[in-house]
């Protein structure tokens, strides 16, 4: 099972990321990590949020478009080279690796958040290389 990333479509002016983190602070949806990037005219504003599809609805009722997409979450232990680690495994295994962000997960730990071109494979070769991949329960309560 995947992560539910939650992309929202915002239009690029202020107040506008406001009105998402409002509407979901509002509807006691919590939000765990984020990444925004932007155009000229619009951003895509990715969450992992505690619900993802209760954000999706509450969103859509305010006239947001989004969308609920599978990401892997993979967690990496503070030391030299875990990154490298992960993505040398997902070279090996032919994965394309599309997009990354990162937030911390404990003292110990960081984690990223990956989309790719083939999650299946994906946490497989992570797996096989020895790092541990976030179950869907777990990142929606950190």
């Amino acid at each position: 099972m995947f992560i539910k990333q939650l992309s929202i479509f915002v239009e690029n002016r202020p107040g506008r990321i406001n009105d998402v983190t409002k509407a979901l602070a509002e509807n006691n949806i919590n939000v765990i990590c984020v990444s925004l990037s932007d155009t000229a005219d619009y951003g895509v504003f990715r969450l992992i949020v505690s619900n993802p599809k209760a954000a999706q609805d509450v969103l859509k009722e305010k006239g947001f478009s989004s969308t609920l997409t599978d990401v892997v979450g993979v967690k990496l232990p503070h030391h030299f080279g875990m990154l490298n680690k992960m993505t040398e495994a997902l070279s090996e295994a032919g994965v394309n690796l599309l997009y990354i962000y990162a937030f911390t997960s404990g003292k110990d730990n960081a984690a990223v958040i990956i989309k790719t071109s083939d999650n299946k494979k994906a946490k497989e070769a992570v797996k096989a290389a020895g790092l541990e991949i976030l179950n869907p329960s777990a990142a929606y309560n950190l």
